[in-house]
Parts: structure tokens; sequence; C-alpha cells
């Protein structure tokens, strides 16, 4: 009889198996968009996988009560970082998102996205039971959520703002804030879009006009969104076959490496490979929610939520624009997109979601 250390049988196998699957799948496509070279992007998607995986794996051991008790602190120290890109970060693409590190560009923009989730659901953890209908209820989260969007627009990422206000608004719903409090936000801010519109960059104010009309202008704005339906479509149901992509080896696809690799896969692998690779996101979302479900405690149960509808984000907005269904607005495939910051943040997620299923592990549930 093989009697397993207990050690090993704590290792989630099953959950690193679907995140390898899913990073090795992306891995394979960065090798066939860099024309069938290891390097550059592949070879770094590679090591960057192993060193955030085994930080994810830290962090799962964390007991739950370290994010609990330190979730301001995050917050802060993510705003800080947002303070340090105006000064410090460099230019990139026309926006100033990043910060040299060295060894990688750190986007700060993308640790808020779990920060903002974290500090609201410490927030709400906190917040006495009766008082989720009254005003304190509301204004301190509009705060914070503020606060980081109003920074990131700076850089300018309307993207990103927008993750972080769902993430944010994710957390206030299942809080238990009035339903009629969100509704009434979405007819304010459908009577404000034109408001609001005229307050965006003229690049980002020509991307949702193409959005709406992108045979309108086929080889200026409309290019990226036209070229990816041309990739998507002429996959097929099989694929045109591992490394005869045609629109991302002859350079047609802009970004096949980064926000547009869905359409760089599906030339290759068609139909067929796209939905094995939603399969295995929806995987990855089934976990999270479940674990939001068992949670143990309710600031355990809101970060997990948070967290999975910020993943769920990035997926959703990613697909929808890269088949013209949203605008392009510079969200990377999770664990697929070549970069280092948007993983960091993806396994980050990951990881804390895994201390809260061991924390529900270790006795009953509590809840006020």
């Amino acid at each position: 009889m093989i009697v397993v250390p207990p050690a090993i049988q704590r290792i989630p196998w099953k959950l690193i198996a679907l995140l390898t699957s899913i990073v090795g799948f992306g891995i394979l496509v960065l090798y066939s968009a860099a024309g069938g070279n290891w390097s550059p992007w592949a070879s770094q998607q590679s090591l960057r996988f192993v060193v955030f995986l085994t930080i994810a794996l830290v962090i799962g051991r964390f007991p739950l009560r370290v994010f609990e008790e330190h979730a301001y602190l995050a917050y802060i120290g993510v705003v800080v970082l947002l303070v340090a890109v105006e000064v410090l970060g460099f230019v990139g693409g026309g926006s100033q998102r990043w910060l040299n590190l060295g060894f990688m560009n750190l986007q700060p923009s993308e640790l808020m996205k779990v920060a903002i989730v974290l500090a609201l659901a410490r927030f709400y953890a906190l917040l006495p039971p009766g008082n989720n209908r009254s005003w304190t209820a509301l204004w301190p989260a509009l705060v914070m959520i503020a606060i980081p969007v109003a920074m990131v627009m700076l850089q300018p990422d309307l993207g990103t703002a927008l993750s972080i206000c769902i993430g944010g608004i994710v957390v206030m719903f299942v809080a238990g804030l009035p339903f009629w409090w969100f509704g009434g936000t979405v007819i304010a801010g459908a009577a404000a879009l034109p408001v609001l519109f005229s307050f965006l960059h003229d690049y980002q104010q020509k991307r949702i006009l193409i959005f709406l009309d992108p045979e309108s202008d086929p080889l200026g704005a409309g290019y990226h969104i036209s070229q990816s339906k041309i990739a998507i479509g002429s996959g097929g149901i099989g694929g045109k076959g591992f490394l005869n992509g045609s629109q991302s080896h002859l350079d047609y696809l802009p970004e096949g490496h980064t926000d547009f690799i869905f359409s760089t896969m599906a030339e290759e692998w068609g139909l067929i490979g796209g939905l094995a690779l939603m399969f295995g996101f929806f995987l990855l979302l089934r976990w999270g929610t479940r674990v939001a479900l068992k949670a143990r405690t309710r600031f355990g149960q809101l970060t997990a939520t948070g967290l999975t509808m910020t993943i769920f984000f990035y997926i959703a907005v990613n697909l929808m624009m890269v088949m013209g269904l949203a605008p392009v607005v510079g969200i990377p495939l999770p664990l697929f997109s070549y970069g280092g910051s948007s993983m960091l943040t993806i396994m980050t997620c990951v990881g804390i979601i895994l201390a809260i299923e061991n924390d529900s592990k270790t006795g009953t549930r509590r809840f006020h």
C-alpha cells in the first residue's frame, strides 16, 4: 500500500493541470506567432508561468486572515504605485502605464483589479449587517473605486478602468446593497453617455465609433477588427494547421501575440481550438464560483466572487473585442496573451481563491 505524504496530497494537482493546459496551449500559439521561434515570446512566457504558478501556490498556503487584515494596506500600496507611474513611469504605445523593474515591466493598474476587490470585501465584511442599505455602505466604496479609476484614466487606459469598476461593483452587489441603486446607476450612466464620450481621448472615441461601423475605415482605425475577423473566419472548423496562419505570419494581424492572440489561435486551430480554450476557461471559472459558494466567511465569499468575476471580465471582453462585439480596449486574454503584468494579476487571483478554498476546509461557516 502506497502512502502519499500529506504535503503532496494538499497540492491542488487538478488546478495545476488546468492552468498548465491553458498556458501551454498559449505558448504553442506564441511559438507559432513568432514564426516557429521559441524566443522571444514563448520562452519568456514559460519562465513567467513557472515563477507565477509557484507564487500562486505559496499565496494559497497563507491563512485567509492575512489577506483580510492587510487588504487596506494592499490597496494603499497599489495607489502609491499608480502615483509612481505618473512620476517615474515610461511611455509605451502612447500611454504611460508601466514601471521598469528590470526583469519585467510592471503595470500597477493590473494589481489594482485585485486590491480593489480585497479592500471592498474587507469593508463590507466589517460593516454591520443592518447597514448595507444605508448611505454609509455606499459612499466609502465609491470613493475607493473612484480614486484608482481616475488615476488609470489619466494614463490613459479605459479597459483597465472598466475592469476595476466591474470588480468593485460585483463585490458591492454580492454584499447585498439595494438592487435599485445599481439599476438607477445604469440608467443615469446611459443618460450621461454623451457627456462621458466627450471626455474620452480622440483615439478612444474613434475606437467606439469604429466598433459601431468597422467597415467605414478598414485600412485605418478599423484595421484591427477587420483583420481579426478575417483571421478567425478563415480558420473554419479545424483551422489551417499549426504554423500555417497567414494573417499573423505575414503581419496582417496587429498585436497577434498579445490582445489579438485568440485570432492567431483561431486561424490555425479553428473552431475546435476555440471551443477547447473556452472549455478550459469555463472549468477555471467554475472552480472559482464553487469556492465562493463554499466560503467559510463573508470576506472569503466576497473576495472569491469578486476575483472570479475579474477573471471572467478579462475573458469576456477580450473575446468580444477580437470578434468585433466590443470596442478595442486593450484587455489581454488571461493566461494566454503574452505579458507579465496580466499573468501576475490572474495568478494572484488564483492564489487568493486557493487560500479561500483551503480556509473553507478548516471549520464551519461563519457569517454575520
